[in-house]
């Protein structure tokens, strides 16, 4: 695996503001996601199988969006996400869900920097919530925002990451933002805010092709090796 050094600009902007994704990225998916997506097809008496790659080609996505790509009439696809999202928090409270390793001490090294953190997502906001309790994380990011947050468009438009400098108001210039995630759908979404950093992680959905191909200017092994790219 290429080192991270020779994959890092030499000249890193001023990062005031850190807007990190999940699932993939701080949170260890598992298969979760897709597990909760083949309950919420079979509720609606679809097979699941020929729909995975879509899924899987579009994890990071809004997931209603998702489901309005697949089963088309509105209300068939918010029974779809409703049902995904029921699924999704019966593995949470099963014990399903874990922090990625070193994620926790990366949030709190990134502050300890002077960075404002924000945590974001594609899941609704109860789901959302549930994980950040299952973990014990409901404190430890400045500020958590879902699609609902920012007008109800997630990635790949930019809205999530704009809602965060905003409403943060840390930094002068979105380029002192930096996006950082595991799918393509992450990419693009920091490349259309105009973040001066947009980092993919190889710890979730893409490869490092694909996360270069969606505008990744840094591709590292996990979100750990983050603030050592920021300093």
């Amino acid at each position: 695996m290429t080192p991270v050094t020779s994959l890092i600009n030499r000249t890193t902007p001023d990062i005031r503001l850190v807007v990190l994704d999940m699932a993939g990225t701080t949170v260890a998916d598992g298969g979760l996601v897709e597990e909760a997506f083949t309950a919420a097809a079979r509720h609606l008496g679809e097979e699941p199988a020929g729909m995975l790659d879509y899924v899987r080609a579009t994890m990071g996505e809004s997931k209603i969006s998702v489901f309005r790509h697949l089963f088309g009439e509105e209300t068939r696809a918010q029974d779809a996400n409703k049902a995904f999202e029921a699924a999704y928090a019966e593995l949470v409270d099963a014990g399903r869900v874990a922090a990625l390793p070193g994620a926790r001490e990366t949030i709190e090294t990134l502050k300890s920097q002077g960075r404002t953190v924000v945590l974001t997502t594609g899941f609704a906001r109860a789901t959302q919530d549930a994980i950040l309790a299952a973990l014990g994380w409901r404190d430890l990011a400045d500020l958590t925002l879902c699609p609902a947050d920012a007008g109800g468009r997630g990635r790949p438009y930019p809205d999530m990451v704009l809602t965060a400098f905003l409403r943060t108001a840390v930094a002068d210039d979105v380029r002192q933002t930096a996006v950082v995630g595991d799918t393509s759908y992450d990419m693009l979404s920091g490349v259309r805010a105009g973040a001066g950093l947009v980092a993919g992680v190889l710890t979730g959905a893409h490869d490092a092709d694909a996360l270069r191909d969606a505008g990744a200017g840094h591709v590292l092994d996990g979100v750990e090796q983050l603030p050592g790219v920021l300093a």
